[in-house]
């Protein structure tokens, strides 16, 4: 699995590395019982600092996403990919929703929309 960070990005980065790693677990490119690369690893790979992938890990850990089994690293656990799913339609739910505040901002129509919307989709088919 390949993380891809984005420096200048909105999101910080530590919520980066946990988003990817969520959508990677969802969408099964994770499988449970998998390693995970150590913190150490995963910090340089990705030219990050230590604390930046220690969090990571213990946010997918409170979640009950991933576990650590002591002196052997973190692993996928099995999850209930629905609930994730859910989750994270809600958070696409959220950002949709302040794309199209700015979209309405910019005096942007439900045609205007619809049509920015139609042309993105086109590109990815």
């Amino acid at each position: 699995m390949k993380i891809i960070i984005q420096p200048q990005g909105t999101m910080a980065i530590y919520e980066q590395i946990v988003n990817q790693l969520k959508n990677a677990i969802v969408s099964g490119e994770l499988k449970t019982g998998e390693a995970l690369p150590s913190i150490r690893a995963l910090a340089s790979e990705l030219q990050v600092s230590v604390i930046t992938t220690k969090r990571a890990y213990e946010e997918l850990e409170k979640e009950g996403l991933i576990r650590s089994v002591s002196g052997k690293g973190f692993y996928v656990c099995e999850n209930n990919t629905s609930y994730l799913k859910e989750k994270q339609y809600i958070m696409l739910e959220q950002r949709l929703s302040e794309i199209l505040t700015e979209c309405k901002k910019a005096g942007m129509n439900r045609e205007d929309i619809m049509e920015m919307v139609e042309a993105l989709l086109g590109e990815d088919r």
